[in-house]
Formats: structure tokens, C-alpha cells, sequence
């Protein structure tokens, strides 16, 4: 077989989406035979490993900040991407090249042989091609969907986290917190901390993290935290509280704290203040106030409910809405409740859209719209200059809307 040569990035995505039969594929043999072929394990780094159904990636974006505050070097590795494929790579905040990706899928290509890999696989190893190359201090890797069989697990991190827990990917995880639980403990490893953020994480996630040998430490249980204000509480100490989840960013400290780097008291709240993350509650326009956010499962949905009724309490919300068909796109919409109008919206050219008139019939609407960008423009026509307009559903809904360059 003769290796593809891609002159391009977008010729290379070209031939990852059509190199493999199924989008995901899940199961380690494939991609860890081609990272052995690679040599690219174990990595030159401390790694960090974070999985979770919701808050992966801010808890990811927090310790990244906090790190680079301290002066280390950090890559994260982080999917989906919202408008540019290198935004799954990023190191010390920044993207690379396009050829510096190419670079990488070239040498992934020549490893894998006649080995097929999904894109998720392919652009996995890649990304750990290149931080061999340019060998930072710490990678934090964000678990693409899972954690057991995830492509990312090839890794053995020195750190394992997990953010959450709940219904997410049924089909491929299970339908129930239990069988999602088995496959999120699954990334941690013997003798190594593992960071768990869900306060409540069933039976089997501690019978597997016993089992494992990991060394547990539970929100709740082994560390604290409070929010007072402005500030929040961790472990008995004030933190200035930052733009992303409270939840998450106990998570980071949890895992810094086991993560054994010196860490400064003042790099740690300078990178807090400082973390941000696009699409997540992130404001786009004011007069009328827009943001956007990515919540596409029920219990995201349940966080940025009640993040909506404490920073906008008593001010009209709108809700522009586009979802994918195989979320639970009724239970997410109930959680919805302090948005008080709403604009359902078609993902033109995304084949696991649902249909606008799906959500319109969850919500008691009649009103359904063509793309997300004229339920934007209705919205706004509709809002005063002191509403509150939130366009969420999904990574493809925030951007049809994100502005070029974020």
C-alpha cells in the first residue's frame, strides 16, 4: 500500500474522515500498535488525563492557565474543534502551523501501515506526534468520549481526573450512571492519583477505582469547596472565583495538588482569574447581551440554568436552540426553564441534526427556523437592549455563530 501524501490540511482531514468505516470505532489494539510503531510513548511530560461527561474542557483550560502562570510549558489536546482543526492542539495558549499538523499526519500515516484509524484515532496520535516534538513540561489530554476504550487512554497519565458523571452517548456508553461510570474510571491506573469532581459517583465507580488501584481522591470527601461571592473556598482557602464552573475548578486544584509541580499560591489565582474557554457562557455581543455555549446534554443544561437566573435575575432571556438527534434533546430543553422565549433552529449539512421541528414540539412552540443565524437575527429583532439572548445546543450551533478568529 502506498502511504497517502497530503499537500495540504484540508486534503489530509479529507483523508482521515474516509480512511476508517465508522466514525468511532472504540477499542485500544488499533491505535496503540500504531503509537508503538511511532514511538511515541511513554511521553517526555507530565501528563494529565481528563475525562468526564460534562466540564472537560474547562477543567482543562483551568489547568493550563494556572501552569503556564507558573511558567511551565503546557499542550492540551482537546475535540471537538469549533471552526479550525488546529484548535484541538493547542501549546502555551497558542495554535500551531498547518504544516506542522501535516508534518505529524505524515508521520502517523507512515506508522499505521495497513492499520485503519478513525479521525478521532488519527488526529489522537498526531497530536501526541507533535508534542514529542516540541517536548512541553506538562500535556493534559481532554478523553474524547469515554475513558476506557477512548484513544487518549493509550496514555498512562500521572494524573487521572474525572468532572462529571451523567447520560451522555448512550449507545455507545450505556444507559444508565452506572455502565457510564465503569467506562469514565477506566483511564485511571495503579499507584497514581485519580481526581473525581462528581460528588456522587455510583458503586461501580469505586469498586473499579479499588480494583484499578488508583489512588481516589473524591469532591466532598478529600477536598472542598464553597462559593462566597466574588470568591469561592477551596480546602479552607479563598480563590478569586473564575468565569468557568466552580465544580471544575476545584477539579484542577485537586489535581495540581496531586500532580507533585510547584505550583505558587498567586500563579494559581492569576491563571483561575485569567482561564476562558470558547463557547462556554462566552459573550460575543452586548445590547442585547449574546452568549454562547455548547450544553447539549441535560445535566450541562442543568448548570447553565442555573448559571442564567444568578447573573441575569429578573432580566428576560431568550434561547436560540439547534441540537443533535441522538442527544436527549427533550430532557435538556426542560432543564431549561429560565429561558422565557424561544427560537428553534435546522443545522443545515449536519447529518445527526434534529429537526427544528422536533425541538419546537418539546417546547410547546410554533415558531422553527431555517439555520441558526435567522434564529439569532429573530431573536435579537425581538429582544430589548437590556434581554439576555443564549444560543446552545451543540459544538456545530455555537459555531455558526462564534466570530471568525476566536
Amino acid at each position: 500500500m502506498t502511504a497517502f501524501s497530503g499537500q495540504s490540511l484540508k486534503d489530509w482531514l479529507f483523508h482521515l474522515e474516509n480512511l476508517h468505516q465508522s466514525t468511532i470505532d472504540m477499542g485500544l489494539e488499533r491505535v496503540k500498535a500504531v503509537a508503538d510503531q511511532a514511538a511515541l510513548l511513554p511521553l517526555p511530560a507530565k501528563t494529565l488525563l481528563v475525562g468526564g461527561t460534562n466540564g472537560k474542557g474547562s477543567t482543562c483550560a483551568m489547568l493550563e492557565a494556572m501552569l503556564m502562570e507558573a511558567g511551565y510549558s503546557v499542550a492540551v489536546y482537546s475535540s471537538p474543534h469549533l471552526v479550525d482543526y488546529r484548535e484541538r492542539l493547542r501549546i502555551n495558549g497558542k495554535l500551531l502551523s498547518e504544516a506542522d499538523h501535516c508534518a505529524a499526519f505524515a508521520a502517523i500515516e507512515q506508522a499505521r501501515g495497513e492499520t485503519s484509524l478513525t479521525y478521532f484515532e488519527f488526529s489522537t496520535l498526531a497530536a501526541l506526534w507533535l508534542c514529542r516534538k516540541h517536548r512541553p513540561d506538562v500535556v493534559i489530554l481532554e478523553v474524547g468520549l469515554g475513558g476506557r476504550l477512548d484513544a487518549t487512554n493509550i496514555v498512562d497519565a500521572d494524573v487521572a481526573l474525572v468532572t462529571s458523571i451523567d447520560l451522555d452517548h448512550q449507545s455507545f456508553l450505556g444507559d444508565s450512571r452506572e455502565s457510564v461510570a465503569r467506562e469514565k474510571v477506566g483511564i485511571a491506573r495503579a499507584g497514581k492519583p485519580l481526581i473525581c469532581g462528581e460528588p456522587e459517583p455510583t458503586a461501580v465507580f469505586f469498586s473499579e477505582a479499588m480494583r484499578i488501584g488508583a489512588e481516589l481522591k473524591l469532591v466532598g470527601r478529600d477536598f472542598q469547596y464553597q462559593a462566597q461571592g466574588e470568591d469561592f473556598s477551596f480546602n479552607g482557602k479563598a480563590w478569586p472565583r473564575p468565569s468557568l464552573p466552580l465544580p471544575n475548578a476545584a477539579t484542577a486544584l485537586a489535581a495540581l495538588d496531586a500532580l507533585g509541580l510547584a505550583v505558587p499560591d498567586e500563579a494559581k489565582a492569576q491563571g483561575l482569574a485569567k482561564a476562558r474557554l470558547a463557547g462556554r457562557l462566552q459573550q460575543i455581543a452586548d445590547s442585547p447581551l449574546i452568549l454562547i455555549d455548547v450544553a447539549h446534554n441535560p445535566h450541562a443544561a442543568r448548570y447553565l440554568n442555573s448559571e442564567l437566573k444568578r447573573r441575569f435575575a429578573g432580566r428576560t432571556i431568550h434561547g436560540v436552540c439547534a441540537m443533535l438527534a441522538d442527544k436527549d434533546i427533550e430532557g435538556t430543553l426542560a432543564a431549561l426553564n429560565a429561558i422565557g422565549h424561544w427560537y428553534p433552529a435546522e443545522l443545515p449539512g449536519v447529518g445527526r441534526a434534529a429537526p427544528a421541528q422536533r425541538l419546537a414540539k418539546a417546547l410547546g412552540s410554533d415558531a422553527v427556523f431555517d439555520d441558526v443565524q435567522l434564529a439569532l437575527q429573530a431573536a435579537v429583532q425581538a429582544a430589548a437592549a437590556d434581554d439576555v439572548v443564549i444560543v446552545f445546543g451543540s459544538f456545530y450551533t455555537v459555531a455558526q455563530v462564534l466570530p471568525q478568529g476566536e
